[in-house]
């Protein structure tokens, strides 16, 4: 069945974060690109929900496939929202993104009893062997040169891990990946790619 809704959808980390969706679940998808992730959730899960996205071409996109979307900068933070109105909020390969980096974790986990997010692990060892090289490293999940990155931070499964001991976020899962697979040695040193459900401390 997972390798099913993988070939569906094309995109291995939204079956692992289906698996932490209940059925009907509120759902909030922060910078959801053309809203596939949300698609699914609504034909499989029977999740309820939005997206918000700031490219015109993604919102069009979002339209086109059915899925309930709001247009503006995740940098304002998510006023709009109140306390607890989803069950969770996700955010996918876009938190590399975002400038106030602490101040969207904590607003994701205000408006919602969870939070789903990923970002590309620059440990990842052909990312360090590119520095070693003397290049900035270029992959799949890293696509852009050094000139044309959207990307601000650039941090580690360590570096995310030490924050939300810091900040009091609580880990509840995490998966890390490459090439599609999960990696369970040294995922700091051998994954390429990380998902995490976090939760608020009790």
């Amino acid at each position: 069945m997972k390798n099913a809704l993988a070939r569906i959808y094309g995109r291995f980390d939204f079956i692992h974060v289906a698996r932490w969706i209940g059925e009907g679940e509120r759902v909030l998808d922060l910078g959801c690109g053309d809203g596939a992730l949300l698609l699914m959730l609504q034909k499989e899960k029977k999740a309820r929900g939005y997206g918000v996205e700031l490219e015109p071409a993604n919102v069009a996109a979002c339209l086109k496939n059915g899925v309930n979307v709001l247009q503006f900068d995740l940098e304002r933070g998510l006023l709009g929202f109140e306390d607890d109105s989803f069950d969770r909020v996700i955010m996918l390969l876009a938190l590399q993104t975002i400038r106030q980096t602490v101040p969207i974790l904590k607003e994701m986990l205000r408006v919602g009893r969870e939070a789903v997010v990923s970002f590309p692990n620059f440990c990842y060892r052909p990312h360090r062997e590119a520095i070693a090289a003397g290049r900035m490293p270029v992959s799949r999940h890293l696509p852009y040169q050094w000139f044309e990155t959207p990307n601000v931070r650039f941090f580690t499964i360590t570096d995310f891990e030490a924050l939300c001991a810091d900040e009091g976020i609580v880990i509840h899962e995490r998966v890390a990946f490459a090439e599609g697979a999960p990696v369970t040695d040294d995922p700091n040193l051998n994954a390429e790619l990380a998902l995490y459900r976090l939760g608020r401390m009790s």
